[in-house]
């Protein structure tokens, strides 16, 4: 399952995150969104979807939204 099909409100675990884009993997790495870190989707947008992670909440689209396999 990835960020897209997650519900509100709920905390996750990530599991990994599927690209073969390092520049993709390095942005979510310094958000701190990287396997075994919780995150929390807070809403469901038209083109992504906002997530809480460690401190920090963030807007991200679908195609990043996507990449990131949660648990």
């Amino acid at each position: 399952m990835n960020l897209n099909d997650a519900n509100v409100g709920e905390t996750y675990i990530v599991e990994d995150i599927e690209t073969d884009d390092e520049e993709l993997k390095a942005f979510l790495f310094s958000l701190g969104c990287y396997s075994g870190e919780p995150v929390t989707v807070i809403s469901h947008l038209k083109g992504g979807c906002t997530v809480s992670i460690k401190d920090g909440r963030y807007n991200i689209d679908n195609g990043i939204a996507s990449a990131v396999l949660i648990k």
